[in-house]
């Protein structure tokens, strides 16, 4: 395919097939479907993407379809395959200028360069990774951004690959490149904490994006890029950095507020350091034992004390409660029944976790779980009054728990009880003590209180079996409570029977169940879709 003449009639087709009239477009797909296998046909839609002054949805077009073809003709097994002369002829045209002026196309350009970097990098390409790093160090805003945003689609890519040759090949990458991604990060992360205060939006913003796109990349590099990570102390020492980085991005939040551009982009950032730490945690637990304590420490004081009042949002809390309980649950920090067969990592491990979570400690927990975070909030109740059905639906089973901040709470606290029954079960009997008999229908706390507290007896339920004598305190309690019919006990006549369902099958006498069936017919009465 001779690139100049067939530049032209590429170019009327792809314009073709982004009409909206279909006697026009069906033709053209039809045509660029033939010349997919054509040779050149791939240097012409290079050609063609590449120039700025065309249409950008010409252009975008372009794109995809030399990504689509990436998937089909690159490798040199496929039917129909590339040419290795054309091949290295894209490769190089590919990185020649990072100067893609819409951000759309700049991604669609990302993903496919590292598509390629996937089948080649980098035995066929060993030039990219070079010629990437010298272009995130020039001065140049847009080449710098568009490089950094390649930069990291290509090592999203390489640390995807999973075989013994190709995982070898990354960690050899990840050694050599990964001080330049430290310093990159640092770079971007400090002009960003010093331009925050400046009042230029668009200056702020830029360097936000920066340090978002050099932290993903490093965050790929850390988690993928070693096996041992624990013995390279750059590594350690990123990690050991990330608290100190998040406090100072915590704290920004307070001058950017919710209507500030800047703030989603902020709020990502702060996200991607818990991930990492997240991720950290879930692919090298024993590397993760020196972040133990200080992981420990930082996501407890910011989501169960008063030091994250004003700077939390709702999914850095999920984040936080989620490290919390993949600590709490690691089966790599739990000794064997034989401390003797233990290794000498999960000991240590498990010393760091006793350490710390002393009575004290979970006692606040369990008591800012059940009163803070069970608590119905003003959304829910609204939701209930004006979508019932909805409200019903609740986020439960699957992986809810890692978004969503109620079954993240639920699932938190079942943990930590399970783990530490013998210290909380008293706690949790002691809150129920507080709460006999009925409560005032005028008072709405102590009802969302009770309704709290109920929901931890639920959901300690087998844990706390030989502790609750739960007949009598249906008959006694549970029984009569639903029995009150005021609007106001809407909740509260939800949240028993759904504890009496949980117990049902644990610890309730047969003898009860015709008291329990008639109460149900009652309730089946009940005007309220959700009760």
């Amino acid at each position: 395919m001779d690139l100049n003449s067939a530049s032209t009639v590429v170019l009327q087709v792809l314009t073709q097939a982004t009409s909206q009239d279909t006697a026009v477009l069906k033709p053209a797909e039809e045509q660029l479907k033939q010349w997919e296998t054509q040779p050149g046909f791939y240097s012409v839609l290079l050609n063609i993407f590449t120039n700025h002054s065309l249409d950008i949805n010409v252009r975008w077009l372009a794109v995809l379809y030399f990504k689509n073809g990436i998937d089909r003709y690159w490798r040199r097994v496929a039917p129909h395959a590339l040419s290795e002369e054309e091949k290295s002829t894209l490769r190089a045209g590919l990185i020649t200028n990072f100067n893609e002026p819409i951000n759309q196309i700049a991604t669609q350009i990302a993903v496919l360069i590292a598509k390629v970097a996937r089948l080649d990098c980098p035995r066929q390409w060993p030039e990219l990774i070079p010629t990437l790093i010298e272009s995130v160090k020039v001065q140049d805003d847009l080449r710098q951004h568009r490089a950094l945003l390649t930069f990291y689609h290509v090592t999203k890519t390489l640390a995807s690959k999973c075989l013994a040759a190709d995982r070898k090949l990354f960690y050899d990458l990840a050694s050599g490149i990964y001080s330049f991604a430290c310093s990159l990060w640092n770079h971007h992360t400090d002009t960003f904490l010093q331009q925050v205060s400046s009042g230029n939006e668009a200056a702020v913003l830029s360097s936000l994006e920066r340090t978002l796109l050099s932290l993903k990349v490093l965050r790929k590099l850390t988690v993928n890029g070693f096996v041992e990570p624990h013995k390279n102390m750059e590594v350690m020492g990123f990690l050991h950095g990330i608290f100190e980085r998040l406090k100072q991005f915590l704290e920004c939040s307070r001058s950017i507020g919710t209507d500030n551009v800047c703030r989603e982009r902020l709020e990502k950032t702060i996200i991607l350091f818990t991930k990492v730490l997240l991720d950290f945690l879930d692919q090298h637990p024993f590397s993760f034992t020196p972040l133990i304590q200080r992981s420990l420490e930082f996501s407890v004081s910011y989501v169960f004390t008063e030091v994250g009042e004003g700077v939390t949002f709702e999914r850095f809390i999920v984040q936080c409660m989620n490290l919390i309980k993949m600590i709490v649950k690691n089966y790599a920090y739990k000794p064997s029944k034989n401390f003797e067969d233990s290794s000498p990592e999960t000991l240590e491990a498990h010393k760091i976790k006793m350490a710390f979570f002393t009575y004290p400690t979970l006692t606040e927990i369990c008591r800012r779980l059940v009163s803070h975070y069970f608590l119905l909030t003003e959304e829910e109740l609204t939701m209930w009054e004006e979508d019932p059905e909805g409200f019903t639906v609740e986020e439960t089973g699957g992986d809810s728990w890692k978004y969503s901040l109620r079954p993240c709470t639920e699932v938190l606290f079942i943990d930590i009880f399970h783990e530490y029954n013998q210290t909380l079960t008293p706690v949790l009997l002691e809150m129920m003590q507080t709460l006999q008999g009925p409560t005032n229908v005028e008072d709405m706390n102590a009802l969302l209180i009770k309704d709290a507290v109920y929901n931890a007896v639920g959901l300690a339920a087998f844990e706390l079996f030989d502790s609750v004598d739960f007949d009598q305190w249906f008959k006694n309690q549970l029984l009569p409570e639903l029995q009150v019919v005021h609007n106001r006990y809407k909740p509260l006549r939800r949240r028993v029977i759904w504890l009496i369902g949980q117990w049902i099958s644990v610890k309730f006498k047969s003898d009860l169940r015709p008291m329990l069936y008639e109460a149900i017919c009652n309730l089946l009465q009940d005007q309220d879709l959700v009760v």
